[in-house]
């Protein structure tokens, strides 16, 4: 079955970096569009990140993210990454590596990584 299962999250303080990674298994892994989505404490769901299938050459980002963030992927090793850098306090989130069918419509979703910005 699909799985995605998300990886590297943890504390750090404003302006640290982290490396979010994201392996899935159960299909065709560079056939499918790739995003992250994260869900601050306390506040709904937020769309970060998208990465087009294949190349991975299409990529947008939230404006909040953007010049900050990284998305790229690995299709021989089925793995999604989202480098943070400039990290800021309202990026505390749990981040979510999700499958997009469509523009932001998801079907899969994996368990999250809890990413805690403070001083």
């Amino acid at each position: 079955q699909v799985q995605l299962v998300e990886s590297g999250g943890g504390s750090v303080r404003p302006g640290g970096s982290l490396r979010l990674s994201c392996t899935a298994s159960g299909f065709t892994f560079g056939s499918y569009g790739l995003a992250w989505v994260r869900r601050p404490p306390g506040k709904e769901f937020e769309w970060v990140s998208t990465i087009n299938a294949g190349a991975g050459d299409i990529i947008v980002f939230n404006a909040s993210v953007r010049g900050r963030f990284t998305i790229s992927r690995d299709n021989a090793r089925n793995t999604l990454y989202l480098e943070m850098n400039s990290l800021k306090p309202e990026d505390t989130a749990v981040y979510y590596c999700v499958r997009e069918v469509n523009w932001l419509t998801f079907d899969y979703w994996g368990q999250g990584t809890q990413v805690y910005v403070s001083s």
